[in-house]
């Protein structure tokens, strides 16, 4: 390719996204379609990396709707993007269901279990709401009952849960299934008006964070 070819091909390329930008900024608003923190929130993203946060509860109808779409949008996300779920507790009777997350977690079981957990709940209708509940449909599942459960009462999950209860707070969680962005911003179904925009605006907040670091 001849140089002066290349340049001009360059040129069009650095029009053409920040045509992109442009329309992307007009697209989605500050203020309407996400809402940009107060204060930033530390990541756990590391060098070179942007975090994106999901916030859920098992039992959360739309959340579940939402699992699937954003499994498979997790798979194919940039390989700069961390992605980190978060349960969520509004109230007291929410906790034991971020026992489990966190429990499975630490057990690195989520990759076989947590979309089991939905399933559960929303299409065995399951009530995994108590302690009790939940060890045995793990159990069920083959996971030792013990280790389960000295897991789930450990120290490092309380640790979890108390991080949990901080981020949902930082962030100003209105509701799930919610994102927040970069420690930066925060987007949910009602703000973009459905989740798959959401993560639409989730997309481009990431390539904003990305021009400014």
């Amino acid at each position: 390719m001849k140089r002066r070819y290349f340049s001009a091909v360059l040129i069009a390329a650095s029009a053409w996204l920040s045509q992109t930008s442009a329309w992307a900024q007009a697209l989605f608003r500050a203020g309407k379609d996400y809402l940009p923190l107060e204060r930033p929130v530390a990541t756990e993203a590391g060098n070179g990396k942007v975090e994106l946060i999901e916030f859920f509860w098992y039992s959360c109808p739309h959340c579940n709707a939402f699992e699937l779409p954003f499994a498979q949008w997790v798979k194919n996300a940039p390989k700069d993007v961390v992605v980190r779920r978060m349960p969520v507790a509004f109230r007291e009777d929410f906790v034991p269901q971020q026992r489990l997350f966190f429990t499975l977690e630490a057990m690195n079981l989520l990759e076989s279990l947590h979309a089991k957990v939905f399933a559960a709940i929303h299409v065995e209708k399951q009530s995994l709401n108590t302690d009790a509940a939940i060890t045995d449909w793990v159990a069920k599942q083959g996971v030792d009952k013990a280790k389960f459960t000295e897991t789930y009462k450990s120290f490092g999950v309380a640790s979890k849960l108390k991080r949990a209860v901080q981020l949902q707070n930082d962030y100003k969680v209105e509701g799930v299934p919610s994102l927040g962005i970069a420690g930066r911003f925060y987007t949910d179904g009602s703000l973009a008006g459905s989740m798959e925009r959401a993560l639409k605006v989730a997309e481009f907040l990431l390539a904003q964070t990305r021009t400014r670091t």
